[in-house]
């Protein structure tokens, strides 16, 4: 295997932030069981070393990088100040778009806002204001929790503020449509 593929296989599970599942891991990587299986064992050892802050863990069938456990109360100091602190500009501004156009993936929050939303995605989650909903294996949507309607005090999304303009607004659809297509 090449070097590449250990470096495409380290990166989707870093930047997953959550266990990724064998055959999830497969398909991303188009290769078989037997080659991940040993791929994985290496990558484990790699983590293995005493310096290394973060360790890679398996249960069952899903595998995930996360933070050595000896580092646990200073990782869970980062996280509690991210999870009680107010919500940042950019956070809010992602809760809006999917708020409005949800379920919505990634890619397409990404197109709509201009930047990387990983880790506000993820922080969001943390809060339990967005949740995972899994339309194919590839490409999870993202919506609003019921415990974000709570937090804003309405009942259903169509209570938003002009959500039924916004929901399907023109630029939002232009907006979604790959360059290729819209040429």
């Amino acid at each position: 295997m090449a070097t590449n593929f250990y470096q495409q296989l380290e990166t989707l599970l870093f930047v997953a932030g959550k266990p990724l599942a064998m055959r999830k891991l497969v398909k991303l990587l188009n290769t078989t069981e037997e080659k991940l299986q040993e791929a994985l064992t290496i990558l484990r050892a790699k983590y293995l070393l005493a310096e290394s802050g973060i360790v890679l863990m398996q249960n069952n069938d899903e595998w995930q990088l996360v933070s050595h456990p000896e580092n646990r109360a200073l990782a869970e100091q980062l996280v509690k100040a991210e999870l009680t602190g107010e919500l940042t500009r950019p956070q809010l501004e992602t809760l809006t778009v999917i708020s409005y156009c949800g379920p919505i993936t990634k890619p397409e929050l990404e197109q709509i806002r201009g930047v990387n939303c990983s880790l506000i995605l993820r922080n969001l989650m943390m809060r339990g204001l967005v949740k995972e909903v899994e339309a194919d294996v590839l490409l999870p949507r993202y919506e609003v929790t019921m415990e974000y309607l709570q937090h804003i005090g309405i009942t259903n999304l169509n209570e938003l503020p002009d959500y039924a303009t916004l929901h399907k607004h023109e630029f939002i659809t232009q907006a979604l449509i790959p360059p290729v297509a819209a040429t």
